[in-house]
């Protein structure tokens, strides 16, 4: 696609909106922005220097004159801006498909509902201590259309790719991909399961029989569908053998199936637990294929620590540990979270309702956590699914700061404290970062 003086909007003022406004004014592109919110404050409409802004709506002047669309992924096709630019028939792109098509290197692409931050970080590491250009961008927070120009015919790009910016890939072609798992999430946005799941099978639409995808064998719907895709599969199990790929033993060796050879124990990782385990069997999968040494492969495997708001230990106060899982944001995720904990646990849950339902999250507690603290938009709901459960030990709280304070006081020398909410933010912050960065700072205050 040539944007060489081509009418193009931006859809949406924020930090991948800025980036795709960026990239599109050195394409030479005829760049606008918009974005529904009116009261977009003035050092935001700032950033954009002298772009024209529409907020609210886009004038019927500027539409027709369009000639592409570049949809930000926090923002649904289903908003009335998305749908009045498809009935002009203007073509609709994400700013992953944007960057694409600027790509000059081999590309990573990493999806599924949960472990995509850690595996794209590994990877990177990885790739990293291989080669000299590699660049980590996509949903892990450094929007891929800032670093595309970077590449070259040596880079590799590893990305990190949520469903909603697969909902708007065109020609996006990863020469090795992931999907690490798909349990219920984002069923607001995508309506049904069937939608969502349709949607992460989109990272393998354009790859060829030359090309890989990893998939998780323990997942039965990325296993019952692993025939139909158009490439290679390699499979990655915590559970038991595969005939293809990796897989951990009982003594949680991971194990090469091709030839029995044992690669590394999980105990050499800094990062433990089953969840884990399957993240590091995708990035050695990932980045064998694209040619690493295998000593290479292990020794940044072994030297990885875990990913800012994931299962991150925060610090120790009159004995009691407290940690930041502020990236648990679905059920699926926080189970990952309590199951890391080897001490009795202070937990605490809740924010915006993505739809989710809770008894699997609530069934994993197993007698380990002795409270559950409750905020957000969730926390009546939660707190029903676990009365309904037999689970009585719930307190709701107010604020973030409030939780924090009465997790202290409830938890005794020997406890952890956890932020490990299940949900999404959006309803008390503005990312689970902020969340996350906002209970440590709390926790830290404690005396």
């Amino acid at each position: 696609m040539d944007l060489q003086n081509k009418k193009t909007v931006v859809i949406g003022m924020g930090k991948s909106g800025l980036a795709a406004c960026e990239l599109l004014k050195k394409l030479g592109a005829k760049v606008c922005v918009f974005d529904e919110n009116k009261e977009m404050s003035d050092s935001n409409k700032e950033r954009f220097g002298q772009v024209p802004i529409f907020l609210g709506d886009l004038p019927e002047e500027e539409l027709a004159e369009l000639d592409c669309a570049v949809i930000s992924p926090g923002i649904p096709l289903s908003k009335p801006i998305a749908r009045k630019v498809r009935a002009g028939n203007i073509p609709i792109i994400g700013e992953v498909e944007l960057a694409y098509l600027m790509e000059q290197g081999t590309v990573i692409g990493i999806t599924g509902t949960n472990g995509k931050t850690t595996t794209t970080a590994l990877t990177g590491d990885i790739m990293k201590a291989y080669k000299e250009s590699v660049y980590v961008v996509g949903n892990i927070g450094n929007p891929y259309t800032k670093e595309v120009e970077k590449t070259s015919k040596e880079s590799v790009t590893v990305a990190e790719i949520s469903s909603f910016q697969l909902e708007t890939v065109d020609t996006f072609c990863p020469a090795v991909s992931a999907i690490l798992n798909i349990t219920p999430d984002h069923l607001d946005r995508h309506g049904t399961m069937e939608n969502y799941i349709e949607t992460k099978f989109l990272i393998t639409k354009n790859q060829t029989e030359n090309q890989l995808c990893v998939l998780n064998y323990e997942d039965e719907v990325l296993r019952g569908r692993a025939g139909a895709l158009p490439c290679r599969v390699a499979f990655f199990s915590s559970k038991r053998p595969v005939e293809n790929g990796l897989y951990q033993n009982e003594n949680h060796d991971i194990v090469d199936a091709a030839t029995g050879e044992v690669l590394m124990n999980m105990s050499e990782s800094h990062i433990l637990g089953d969840r884990n385990c399957e993240n590091i069997m995708a990035a050695i999968l990932m980045t064998r294929e694209l040619g690493v040494p295998m000593d290479i492969i292990l020794s940044a495997v072994k030297a990885f620590q875990a990913v800012e708001h994931r299962i991150e230990y925060v610090c120790t106060k009159n004995g009691v540990e407290y940690y930041n899982d502020s990236k648990g944001t679905n059920p699926d995720a926080a189970i990952t979270g309590i199951q890391s904990m080897s001490r009795k646990t202070v937990l605490i849950g809740g924010g915006y309702d993505k739809g989710a339902e809770y008894d699997s999250w609530i069934q994993a507690f197993e007698g380990k956590v002795k409270k559950l603290i409750l905020l957000g938009e969730t926390r009546e709901k939660i707190a029903a699914t676990a009365r309904k459960l037999g689970f009585e030990e719930i307190e709701m709280t107010d604020s973030l700061e409030e939780a924090v304070k009465r997790a202290a006081q409830i938890a005794v020398p020997g406890d952890a404290v956890l932020l490990s909410p299940a949900c999404a933010s959006w309803d008390m912050f503005k990312s689970f970062e902020q969340r996350g960065a906002l209970f440590k700072e709390y926790a830290n205050n404690l005396s």
